[in-house]
């Protein structure tokens, strides 16, 4: 499948919290959207991998994805090995994306730098042709993302370029709150965490209005980029 954005995250509901809006609008543009989760969030104090399973595929859902995969790579001990890479590397071939968003460069919990590092190297060796794998039986070919951003997680990161998300903003926090095991349920017996108060759940709107504050649009999204962004014109800037 080739696709315009492949968009990975350490846990299921990371793609969702980071970049949900986003996602929402490209593919409100026609654009072909996969997201790939690294891990089953097993760890996660709230809901079981199972819980996270089903919600992850409502979350696909709502936001209209064309694909929803999952790596089953170890929650809370995400490593940048050979292993791990290669199976990465199997992704961006497969769906050949001409956009990668991944994990915060730096975050509260560690698995989103390192899936951050893992994910940018991957994209890295999958454009290498020394490099074989097999998939589904079939060699594939090589193919290297033209751009990847990270997305901003828990930590203030200060993004280097913003997405107008302003008509998407309720899709996105419908995507979220399809993680209902994981945030702010007042009516659940489960223990509370960082992320399932309401002060948390409230963030993902005043976050968005605050980045579109400044950036002159209602709500935005923000994101860091690995490499300089040259533009053709000013055709595509909000004034």
């Amino acid at each position: 499948m080739k696709t315009d954005i492949l968009a990975f995250g350490a846990h299921p509901d990371d793609v969702e919290l980071g970049c949900g809006g986003t996602i929402a609008k490209m593919i409100s543009e026609g654009k072909i959207c996969v997201i790939v989760d690294l891990t089953k969030g097993e760890l996660g104090t709230r809901g079981t991998d199972e819980t996270r399973k089903v919600e992850a595929g409502e979350a696909a859902k709502i936001l209209g994805v064309s694909a929803r995969e999952n790596l089953g790579m170890k929650d809370g001990f995400l490593v940048n090995s050979e292993e791990y890479q290669m199976e990465i590397v199997k992704m961006i071939r497969k769906y050949r994306p001409e956009i990668v968003l991944a994990n915060a460069i730096d975050d509260r919990h560690p698995d989103h730098a390192k899936g951050a590092k893992l994910v940018s190297d991957a994209c890295f060796l999958a454009g290498l042709r020394k490099i074989e794998t097999v998939i589904d039986g079939e060699n594939q070919e090589v193919w290297r993302p033209k751009q990847i951003f990270h997305y901003i997680q828990w930590k203030d990161i200060k993004p280097e370029f913003v997405i107008d998300i302003s008509e998407h903003l309720n899709k996105k926090i419908e995507a979220c709150m399809a993680f209902k095991t994981q945030f702010y349920d007042p009516t659940s017996n489960e223990p509370v965490t960082p992320i399932a108060t309401k002060d948390f759940f409230e963030s993902l709107t005043y976050r968005a209005q605050d980045l579109g504050r400044l950036s002159g649009v209602t709500y935005a999204e923000g994101f860091t980029s690995e490499k300089l962004i040259a533009m053709k014109n000013f055709d595509g800037i909000i004034w």
